[in-house]
């Protein structure tokens, strides 16, 4: 048996660092909403063992894959519970979200690939209990398995649900940079960061509320610095994106992904055919997800 899905890609509409942990890690409060690029992933349920193969040479093809782990980590909680029956799963990522673009991609795999093992054996954990799991693999992890976009707190698995998010479409650029999440955070200054945040209390509240809010108002993000100084090719792209498209654009999560917002469909196809006209770069254009 051989099911098909999809997994789909995330932006940071703003990314504010809070604090550092003693463990190394940041307290993060951030704005996350899927986006409408996605990998396909090709699920096999008849196999005896577990395998992974992706069509991307950056993703790795062994068990250091998230996808893989997922699966191998459903496993073992299952068999914990006492069910020994599993036979094993052959995995197939077929990749569009580009690896390293503070996209998500891998975390998202790994949701989708846990969410469809649990829905395969009959849903032997609650929502709250697969987010636990996922967890252990990766702070974004419980992002895509609560399904909607959130506000995401500590470091990423405190959600608080959004209610309404006005749509919007966006021309998305990957500047061909695999940026280094620990270096962008390593290097991160936190007296720098604070420019931004008189406005996110007062977008907070209207959110958390229900209403509609123009997102443009209060997007920032903290980790945009470090990766500009670490990765130049990303300043770069943004300046072009900027000068071809006269808006602001920003990063997603610690790169090297840019975006720009277009509450329009027709003005973002213009952009996002300026753009792809004149750059050398990998240029999408997408939607935010209605996620169910």
């Amino acid at each position: 048996m051989i099911q098909e899905i999809k997994s789909y890609a995330k932006i940071n509409l703003f990314l504010y660092i809070i604090s550092r942990r003693e463990n190394g890690y940041h307290n993060l409060r951030s704005l996350m909403t899927q986006i409408n690029l996605h990998d396909d992933i090709f699920l096999d349920f008849s196999q005896k063992t577990m395998n992974v193969c992706c069509d991307h040479p950056q993703v790795p093809e062994d068990s250091s894959n998230i996808a893989y782990k997922a699966a191998d980590r459903f496993f073992k909680q299952l068999k914990s519970r006492g069910v020994d029956h599993c036979k094993g799963i052959s995995i197939k990522i077929v990749k569009r979200i580009p690896p390293g673009g503070g996209l998500g991609g891998g975390s998202s795999n790994a949701a989708a690939v846990l969410k469809a093992l649990n829905n395969h054996y009959e849903k032997p954990f609650s929502k709250s209990q697969l987010m636990e799991i996922g967890l252990d693999l990766g702070a974004d992890v419980p992002f895509f398995l609560f399904n909607m976009p959130a506000i995401a707190e500590g470091v990423g698995e405190k959600l608080k649900k959004i209610e309404i998010l006005r749509p919007y479409h966006l021309v998305l650029c990957d500047p061909g940079v695999h940026a280094s999440t620990a270096e962008v955070y390593k290097n991160s200054d936190f007296k720098l960061t604070t420019d931004h945040k008189y406005n996110i209390k007062n977008g907070l509240s209207i959110l958390l509320r229900g209403n509609k809010f123009d997102m443009q108002d209060i997007m920032h993000n903290d980790l945009e610095r470090s990766a500009c100084r670490l990765y130049p090719e990303i300043r770069e792209t943004k300046e072009e994106m900027e000068l071809l498209l006269q808006k602001k654009v920003f990063m997603t999560g610690s790169g090297s992904s840019l975006f720009a917002l277009f509450s329009k469909y027709e003005n973002a196809c213009k952009g996002f055919d300026k753009v792809l006209k004149k750059s050398s770069k990998k240029i999408f254009l997408t939607s935010f997800r209605q996620c169910s």
